[in-house]
């Protein structure tokens, strides 16, 4: 895990494996210009579900556990995320609320923007506009073949008729 904060998304060497991150140049200028970036210690509660979204962050190093809870108070470990994974990017473009838990398994260095800022980052690079297309579509999928996994999983099982 690296441990040095890159000032620039330019400097860092992992960029160009990573979804979002590998922006044409001038993208990345301008990406560079809205985020903050910011060390969080192991620990640190990012944003709880059910809070309203106000800002984007994208993991730079480190890892942060995905949770979900129930009304009844259970948490389940959704996902852990690594670097170049971009946290609450639904919420933030629905302009609603986090529908998970984020809280950092490791001390992570993470880049914020702001909503108001990543809409008109978006408005203005086509490239960024598509990649988080392409991002929402992946977390879509894995989504549906999570539900399919458990959904089907038991159903088959509940299901099973034996035939002597």
């Amino acid at each position: 895990m690296e441990s040095r904060i890159h000032d620039s998304c330019f400097e860092c060497t992992l960029r160009p494996d990573r979804l979002f991150c590998d922006l044409p140049a001038d993208a990345l200028e301008a990406f560079n210009l809205i985020k903050c970036k910011a060390q969080q210690p192991r620990g640190t509660v990012l944003f709880r579900q059910g809070q309203p979204a106000h800002a984007i962050q994208v993991v730079c190093d480190g890892r942060v556990r995905l949770s979900l809870g129930s009304e009844s108070g259970k948490r389940v470990v959704f996902r852990t995320v690594g670097p170049g994974e971009i946290l609450g990017l639904s919420a933030v473009l629905a302009g609603g609320n986090h529908e998970v838990s984020a809280e950092t398994v490791d001390a992570c260095s993470l880049a914020t923007v702001k909503r108001k800022d990543l809409l008109r980052f978006l408005r203005q690079h086509r490239e960024a506009c598509l990649q988080v297309v392409n991002l929402l579509s992946q977390d879509l999928h894995v989504a549906y073949d999570r539900v399919r996994s458990i959904g089907l999983g038991r159903t088959r099982r509940s299901r099973a008729v034996h035939i002597h």
